[in-house]
């Protein structure tokens, strides 16, 4: 399951976890059913074989429910079985059969119970059916036109990691079981429906009805079972005699093509680089609305987000390269083969994240390879918290387990292993270990057991300091050349905390030494806490390097002498040596340091160098970086003259403001009209508010220009924007993406936070928290807190007072506490007026007495007539 943010990577942006997963569209925002969990977690006990399971499914698009039959093949494995448990969360079970006689059977709601007359022994083939109905809030997810999706777009799909399918149909829901599938779908005539496998036929039905009939005759594990259905359009190519398919709903259809075309050469190169065929009868990728994650790698079925799709005018600013490369890596690598239980997720992520990155290498070379290395490098050694192993069984719930851990450190893993071992042994491996465990499940010795045989090396330190413990090596690194000798000194101290998880690394660390008489390469080996290490060489080094090929995942602080570090600035050979050197000279503000930045940004021969360049003069914020960012706008490569717009967005300069409407008269890529739109955002100029209204009403891509503007309306705070953009969410809610909505209600909220009338935004935003994607309905819970309008408390408390636990509850107590808040100024004010009020009451009275006592005392002291 592809789920790491959205990467910036060569050639374009992959598009991951987007909207769909971060805003949770759909029905699908529930808390996940799990019972409570143990101290730690193992795979639990395999009583029963399971053999196969047959689905036959009617799915009623407009109710959104689901009328089924499971029935499911079975033998007990070594002890005699009286019960049977299955999980089974919220389904509504009418019948149970069996081939064996049932005593009787219980739905808990979250498991289902059959009891059995008599014990069943071993090795006894067993099947049971179960009839259902079901109206899933996860696992199984609508998207249909009431809930604003297009009409002609109807569609389902399931998505069964971690522990979801459970939500529509009762299932053993665990990895540490293979099985063969089988779905029967009975759709609407006109729509097509997808699964596992192979399509053994499609028939109408007497009802009108056209019954789809899927066969996985490849044991796979329960959650890659896969049903997608719907009204979808079709690519088809192949690679030999392996089926190629890639479908999208019909209004997403025009830019199918841009997404599909590598998928040919991918399954090629990854045969080729395992070693092993393509291990299943075909290969489809659909793409659907609002996926809950970037992509899902279903057997024989990847599921992707429709977000992944672009238009060619984006250039190179987009691609879907890296996904749909992830998610076919794991077809052999977490389908073929597939973890055992969560704890050891990294043989499922880290695989499909590293072969993403080998494809990378295929498809743009060395230098595109190892920037993407670094990006993966980025995520793990930015983690405020790595003090977690890569297995790790202290997780209360599976979804824990997807995070940096499995994916980018799990990926860097495998790179140290194949750069310590070679290409060629790593692979044999490789190969090794997948013929080996075919369609079968794995833990990580699995893996080290097959490297300690072919290599004869010990691993077991480097799985103990690498996945068993927590943490990276972090090397402070000083240098320093004593003549006499001719000798090299460096000082090497790891200084990352320490603890019971985290451990003193003991590591291979490659140096490169450049002289005038040419290159000398060390290996040392860094064990302590602090070490020197000394190296005889010819003469003074121009250039040092450490760890020059990338092979070790470190945080290496080591600052060179300027002519060495201008040499490494300038090596055309060696991009991460570079891209360091830059690092470096973000930390300088003198002209010497901008001059050599935009010297890079100008000329080096990689984009993403160039895309660092900008970064660091956007980080110096000089006058200078400016001026030498405002001289590097018209570069060719998209990616870079994106980047360069978005740095100039953080200098407030007439100069900027100049270049973005010049800018604006002839860019045509909408995602930098969308830098230089947000960029105007930041500018009080009195044309500003007119050019954001034209973009509001405009027409792009996903509707990016007109939430482009909205962004820009929110940084302007102009309530003059209230009206227009509140028209434009009330009449083309359906041009904009479901998390584009949902921002602009937020915005609509923070525009009218100070109105002195707030009824019309208060009522329209009411309304959209009756909305039926729950992405925009928290949207909406949000926003109303946001507004800090009193009179929207009393609804916004139903939602925060809802039994049980979900998103929209969240989020709705969320805005109580702000609306709260908001309105205590004006009771505190309401409470000072009363309590003025009644002491002016109290004057008055204390008055009339007083004036009452003096009358009395008149009264005496006047004398009798």
């Amino acid at each position: 399951m592809y789920l790491s943010s959205c990467r910036k990577r060569l050639p374009g942006l992959c598009l991951a976890l987007l909207f769909g997963a971060s805003l949770g569209f759909g029905p699908g925002s529930v808390p996940l059913a799990a019972d409570p969990p143990p101290a730690r977690q193992y795979a639990p006990s395999r009583e029963v074989d399971y053999l196969h399971v047959a689905l036959d499914l009617t799915p009623d698009f407009r109710a959104r429910t689901l009328a089924a039959t499971a029935t499911l093949r079975f033998r007990p494995i070594a002890r005699p079985l009286r019960e049977l448990g299955l999980d089974a969360v919220d389904l509504r079970i009418t019948q149970v059969t069996a081939s064996e006689t049932i005593q009787a059977w219980q739905n808990t709601d979250r498991r289902l119970v059959i009891t059995f007359a008599a014990e069943l022994p071993p090795e006894r083939e067993v099947s049971v059916t179960i009839t259902y109905t079901a109206e899933p809030q996860a696992g199984l997810y609508f998207r249909t036109p009431e809930m604003g999706y297009p009409a002609g777009d109807t569609h389902l799909f399931t998505q069964g990691e971690a522990i979801l399918h459970r939500h529509w149909f009762p299932c053993f829901d665990a990895p540490n079981e293979k099985l063969t599938s089988e779905v029967i779908c009975r759709v609407p005539a006109g729509m097509t429906v997808l699964s596992n496998g192979r399509l053994l036929s499609e028939t109408p039905d007497a009802d009108g009805r056209t019954v789809f009939h899927w066969l996985q005759d490849k044991p796979h594990v329960n959650y890659l079972i896969a049903v997608v259905a719907g009204h979808f359009r079709q690519l088809e190519d192949a690679h030999g005699h392996l089926p190629l398919t890639f479908h999208t709903p019909p209004s997403e259809f025009a830019w199918a093509e841009t997404s599909f075309r590598g998928t040919r050469d991918m399954v090629d190169f990854f045969e080729r680089e395992t070693g092993v065929p393509y291990p299943w009868d075909r290969y489809a990728q659909a793409c659907v609305h609002d996926f809950v994650a970037g992509g899902m790698e279903n057997t024989t079925l990847t599921v992707l987000t429709h977000q992944t799709l672009f238009p060619p005018e984006t250039e190179n600013t987009r691609s879907s390269q890296g996904l749909v490369a992830h998610e076919l890596a794991h077809q052999w690598f977490g389908d073929f083969v597939t973890c055992k239980d969560w704890s050891h997720l990294w043989l499922n992520e880290g695989f499909a994240t590293y072969y993403d990155a080998l494809y990378e290498n295929h498809r743009h070379g060395r230098d595109a390879f190892r920037y993407q290395l670094r990006h993966y490098a980025r995520e793990v050694l930015s983690q405020a918290d790595d003090t977690t192993p890569i297995v790790w069984r202290g997780f209360a719930h599976p979804d824990e387990q997807f995070s940096f851990r499995a994916y980018p450190k799990g990926a860097w893993v495998l790179h140290m292993l194949r750069s310590q071992l070679g290409d060629t042994l790593y692979r044999r491996v490789v190969q090794t270990w997948l013929e080996r465990h075919a369609y079968g499940t794995v833990v990580t010795e699995s893996f080290n057991a097959v490297l300690e045989e072919l290599s004869g090396l010990s691993f077991d330190r480097f799985f103990d300091q690498w996945v068993y413990h927590a943490g990276h090596p972090q090397l402070d690194v000083s240098y320093t050349w004593d003549e006499t000798t001719r000798l090299a000194r460096l000082n090497i101290r790891q200084t990352q905390k320490l603890s019971d998880r985290v451990l003193l690394f003991h590591l291979p660390l490659p140096v490169r030494f450049r002289t005038p008489a040419g290159v000398t390469e060390r290996v040392l080996t860094v064990s302590a806490a602090e070490e020197s290490f000394h190296v005889a060489l010819p003469a003074a080094p121009t250039l040092i390097r450490i760890d020059p090929d990338y092979t070790v995942l470190a945080k290496v602080n080591f600052t060179p002498p300027n002519a060495l570090l201008d040499a490494q600035l300038t090596d055309p050979d060696d991009l991460i040596g570079r891209l360091l050197a830059i690092e470096i000279l973000t930390t300088r503000k003198d002209q010497e340091s901008v001059a050599k930045l935009r010297t890079v940004l100008n000329t080096d021969a990689f984009p993403g160098a160039r895309i660092e360049a900008s970064k660091a003069l956007r980080t110096l914020h000089t006058d200078a970086a400016l001026e030498a960012l405002l001289a590097s706008t018209g570069q060719a490569d998209a990616t870079v003259r994106r980047q360069v717009r978005e740095d100039l967005r953080a200098f407030y300069r007439d100069t900027v403001l100049a270049s973005t409407r010049e800018a604006m008269r002839t860019e045509r890529n909408p995602d930098i009209l969308r830098e230089l739109i947000l960029t105007l955002g930041t500018y009080t100029d009195p044309a500003i508010p007119e050019t954001l209204l034209t973009y509001l009403r405009s027409d792009s891509f996903r509707n990016i220009l007109a939430e482009a503007a909205i962004e820009a309306m929110r940084a302007q705070d102009d309530p003059a924007f209230i009206t227009p953009l509140l028209e434009t969410l009330q009449t083309r809610e359906a041009a904009f993406t479901s998390g584009g909505f949902a921002m602009g209600l937020g915005v609509l909220a923070h525009l009218a936070r100070h109105a002195e009338d707030r009824e019309a935004v208060r009522t329209f935003l009411a309304r959209q928290t009756y909305h039926p994607k729950s992405g925009v309905k928290r949207a909406a819970l949000a926003a109303l807190g946001a507004l800090g309008d009193p009179k929207a408390l009393a609804l916004v408390e139903t939602f925060a007072r809802a039994g049980q636990e979900s998103p929209e509850r969240n989020a709705a107590q969320e805005a109580v506490t702000r609306l709260r808040a908001a309105r205590r100024p004006a009771d505190e004010f309401r409470a000072l007026r009363d309590e003025v009020l009644g002491f002016r009451k109290e004057a008055r009275e204390l008055r009339a007495e007083i004036e009452s006592l003096r009358n009395q005392v008149k009264e005496l002291a006047t004398p009798a007539p």
